[in-house]
């Protein structure tokens, strides 16, 4: 075990709140390896970029020594956790759960040592509670109480519907940290009210507390919203090492700061260094290429970051275009298609709004040549390589 005091340098760092800093403390001080909580609903087959926050922070426990217990929820993911939902969430299949979960498992290797990792499925209790135990377990907590949480709040002042099915997820998250006597548990910021719940429960049932450490929750790659891939802002694990590094390379250079602090495993003197030097006048797009290639090598190995940093240099540094670009026929008419919507058909951009956007940023080229005129018209018989920023290719002929 290292040192308290460094170990807790570790853990704060990207964390956003530990509940309560002294109980973590004096729980390390003990010298005994923690048993470190994390649950994960099987809700979606692909992780990205904004679930591995939590996962780095569950690394950096097991690099320490401390014991992770990686719970799959598939008993709460059939009941769907509401967190953050306005709406009752439409609750999974068993055999949606399942593979789901077998996927997930797949996924977080790339990140945890699978040999030092406990995989529990809180089905293997939760099957085995009867009728009276789940009354039992409801009766520790209010409705009162529940209504305090943020989303259920606003639903009920709505007037819209919460099933008691709902109020049945935080509890049963809580039980999980009793039955596995969690020392501490993980979540994300949102998920700080099923966190307590588990402390409370535990106290409940007579044994020690856990303390609580949430974590932020990432922006996707247009730096404002939550990283969500039906915001399509995401960058999955299982992207392509071209995909992963391209889609790096795009965001902002604010943003670089905020993805090193949260997904780097480099230690903090050499980002300390990184932060020197940029000030010094060292260009961020280097800083930004070395932690590229180390998320890419973290997901498909060594070789593969350095081929896809390599890749990158040369189509961008030299000017080469890729070997991969798509070839697209768009039926354009008779008068013509506006630039925009070109774009937006060929799926070079998300909409016709983000086309105007990035025309007016200087970031749309046709044949290497920069587009200004928002009004240009595509007309039929036109093929060219056209651009939209510096990762985005579609050979497009217009017919």
């Amino acid at each position: 075990m290292i040192p308290v005091q460094e170990a807790m340098a570790e853990i704060r760092r990207g964390a956003d709140e530990i509940l309560v800093e002294k109980e973590l403390i004096e729980k390390l001080e003990s010298g005994k390896p923690l048993r470190i909580k994390a649950g994960f609903d099987p809700t979606a087959p692909d992780l990205h970029l904004g679930h591995t926050v939590l996962l780095n922070k569950l690394k950096q426990f097991q690099d320490m020594g401390h014991q992770i217990l990686f719970l799959i929820g598939d008993f709460t993911g059939m009941i769907g956790d509401p967190t953050g939902k306005n709406v009752t969430r439409q609750p999974l299949t068993p055999e949606q759960v399942k593979q789901n979960a077998v996927t997930y498992q797949e996924q977080v290797f790339k990140i945890l040592d699978r040999e030092k990792t406990e995989v529990v499925f809180n089905s293997h209790w939760m099957n085995e509670m009867s009728s009276a135990d789940m009354i039992r377990l409801a009766s520790n907590h209010t409705v009162a109480r529940m209504l305090e949480r943020d989303d259920f709040h606003k639903r009920y002042t709505n007037g819209q519907p919460i099933a008691i099915h709902e109020f049945l997820y935080p509890l049963i998250q809580g039980y999980d940290s009793v039955v596995l006597e969690a020392d501490v548990e993980l979540g994300g910021t949102d998920q700080k009210f099923n966190l307590l719940m588990g402390r409370e429960l535990q106290k409940s049932y007579g044994k020690p507390a856990q303390c609580i450490l949430t974590m932020p929750i990432l922006e996707g790659l247009d730096g404002v919203q939550k990283m969500s891939k039906s915001l399509n802002n995401y960058i999955g694990i299982n992207d392509s090492p071209k995909d992963i590094f391209g889609k790096l390379m795009s965001i902002s250079d604010d943003l670089m700061w905020r993805y090193i602090e949260l997904l780097s495993f480099r230690n903090v003197t050499e980002i300390d260094e990184w932060r020197q030097q940029v000030e010094q006048g060292r260009n961020p797009i280097e800083i930004k290429k070395e932690f590229a290639e180390e998320m890419v090598a973290r997901f498909h190995g060594e070789q593969a970051g350095s081929d896809a940093r390599l890749g990158f240099e040369n189509q961008f540094k030299k000017g080469e275009l890729p070997d991969d670009i798509p070839e697209i026929s768009l039926a354009v008419g008779d008068e013509g298609m506006l630039i925009a919507n070109v774009l937006k058909e060929a799926g070079l951009t998300s909409s016709t709004s983000d086309a105007m956007r990035m025309i007016k940023q200087g970031a749309v080229k046709i044949d290497g040549e920069k587009v200004s005129d928002k009004s240009m018209l595509i007309q039929a018989g036109l093929e060219g390589v056209f651009q939209v920023g510096k990762r985005k290719f579609a050979r497009i002929t217009a017919a």
